[in-house]
């Protein structure tokens, strides 16, 4: 492997604050500023926020939004039969 071209591989928290949710990874990323937080085993590490993760995202937590589509195509079928006749 040649030496100086690989970036780091350090510990992180990824912390979703819109549920509350964080979990303590490996990654090359870097945090943004000097955030720390202090993980279970009483270390400290950095922390890279995330603005989606499993915890909130739509799909995995079932409260995904459907979408009408009958009531999208009736709405159509109505305003364009004008032209059918």
């Amino acid at each position: 492997m040649k030496s100086g071209i690989h970036p780091e591989y350090n510990e992180v928290i990824f912390y979703d604050a819109s549920v509350d949710f964080k979990f303590l990874t490996r990654s090359t990323m870097k945090a943004r500023g000097a955030e720390t937080m202090k993980w279970t085993d009483g270390k400290e590490y950095p922390v890279v926020r995330l603005d989606v993760s499993s915890e909130s995202h739509p799909f995995y937590t079932g409260k995904q939004k459907i979408v009408d589509t009958a009531g999208r195509i009736e709405k159509f079928n109505q305003k364009f039969n004008m032209y059918r006749r």
